[in-house]
């Protein structure tokens, strides 16, 4: 089977990164014209055998996959941790070196990440564009405003396969599975000792600084 002149056309673009093709009303780009397409008309023809989520864009579907395959090509060589999506490999990589290539234009203050310099825009704009129907409340970032919708549907998408606990938001599943995998991320320098949660590390360095928390009264 020969490629169509429209297909052949689109493998440099591929390769390259090119993005011919911009949405007239969001701004944002795309290498291949149906793409540009499904974002507004939320077709999503390319589906997961495994669970059944679809998606817009074919790339997105591969991408998706190893999350169920568990397969993570990247790795780090100077840690050796390893990750599933390259994107999420050159963002860890930047932790190492403490490169940050994105700066805001309108107060000088750089990031590591391109979406977090976008995300950082808001605070100068103002702007909220994702406003919840149930409430009419408005939210400047996609994260706080799926999170808030759920706290309308009581939906928890968000399920530990060790225990089967479901959660309302990713970064709560990310906490409870430390539980599971026994890990500690966060150690005392002082005392050496190492605890699970953010939440808990925090106190205890207190109790090292003699600092007391914001908002308490003094005894």
């Amino acid at each position: 089977m020969y490629p169509t002149s429209s297909t052949s056309l689109s493998l440099p673009q591929i390769h390259t990164g090119e993005k011919p093709f911009s949405c007239g009303n969001c701004g944002q780009s795309f290498s291949q014209k149906q793409d540009l397409t499904r974002t507004h008309t939320g077709e999503k023809p390319f589906s997961c055998m495994t669970c059944g989520r679809s998606f817009s864009q074919k790339q997105v579907l591969t991408k998706h996959m190893t999350i169920h395959t568990g397969e993570k090509p990247f790795m780090c060589v100077i840690c050796e941790k390893r990750f599933t999506f390259k994107s999420a490999f050159n963002a860890h990589l930047r932790t190492h070196t403490e490169e940050k290539p994105f700066s805001c234009d309108t107060c000088g203050q750089s990031f590591s990440q391109k979406h977090v310099l976008t995300n950082h825009m808001m605070i100068h704009t103002g702007e909220k564009p994702f406003s919840c129907v149930n409430c009419g409340k408005c939210f400047a970032f996609k994260s706080a405003f799926n999170f808030h919708v759920r706290t309308h549907t009581g939906e928890k998408s968000f399920s530990c396969v060790t225990c089967g606990k479901s959660f309302s938001c990713k970064q709560y599943l990310t906490q409870h599975m430390t539980i599971h995998s026994g890990e500690k991320p966060f150690l005392c320098v002082t005392c050496g000792k190492r605890f699970t949660f953010k939440s808990a590390f925090e106190p205890h360095m207190r109790t090292h600084s003699g600092e007391k928390p914001q908002g308490s009264k003094s005894q």
